[in-house]
């Protein structure tokens, strides 16, 4: 599955180029265009890293990436911030607030691309390896082959995609919305039931054992089931 990236800047140009080239990397985008409807965003669905303007409407890229910070589930959020600000003391107060790296407007689009793809490297490997392994389960993306041990697994597209979803986050517990948030896509409507018949797919693959996917009882009552691929 492609990489989820954020991009928050309210400029509508640097926004359309931005969203441009990442998608033509293979990214899968989103943009806002103001730091409070940001805020709210992360809330509901943390990307695998965002793009960050310093000086945004409702709520600074600064205050936000504090924000961002200072939350368990955003602590470790891959942050590259953009900025017209190129003095030193800027730049070394953007990075001390959690930047991970920082870009000074106008920027090189191929050098924002290799600084994306440098930060995911070290923060997601397994979202850019060709090759997901878990256990004696393999998953080759440039073939679009499942084995478990030497031996092929028949899936279908989407059983492919939860098992490659599941692999890129070996123990993880998700809800059926965060599923098919993250393996149907938002901008697609489909019953939250759905994801048990998949999961039933899945789990009922002959030579998949069924002990590896797990469910668990959750509180909340939209969310009653929750998924992981365990040992």
């Amino acid at each position: 599955m492609s990489a989820r990236i954020l991009v928050v800047e309210d400029e509508e140009a640097l926004t359309t180029l931005l969203r441009y080239n990442l998608d033509a990397e293979g990214y899968d985008v989103e943009t806002v265009g103001r730091g409070d409807d940001a805020d709210t965003r992360l809330k509901e669905r943390v990307p695998d890293l965002i793009v960050l303007d310093w000086m945004l409407p409702g709520l600074s890229g600064i205050e936000l990436c504090r924000r961002l910070r200072a939350r368990p589930e955003t602590r470790s959020l891959p942050i590259i911030m953009l900025t017209a600000r190129g003095e030193e003391s800027e730049r070394v107060r953007g990075l001390a607030t959690g930047a991970d790296d920082y870009i000074v407007k106008p920027f090189s689009v191929p050098e924002l691309l290799a600084r994306v793809k440098g930060l995911l490297r070290r923060a997601s490997p397994e979202r850019l390896a060709t090759v997901l392994t878990y256990g004696d389960i393999e998953l080759d993306r440039e073939k679009r082959r499942v084995a478990r041990s030497g031996r092929p697994i028949d899936l279908g597209p989407t059983e492919y995609r939860l098992l490659e979803f599941f692999l890129e986050h070996p123990g993880r517990v998700c809800s059926r919305e965060q599923l098919l948030d993250s393996v149907w896509g938002r901008d697609i409507y489909i019953d939250e039931r759905t994801v048990d018949v998949h999961i039933g797919r899945l789990r009922n693959c002959s030579t998949l054992a069924v002990s590896r996917i797990q469910s668990a009882p959750c509180a909340a009552p939209a969310t009653r089931w929750m998924t992981g691929l365990r040992k």
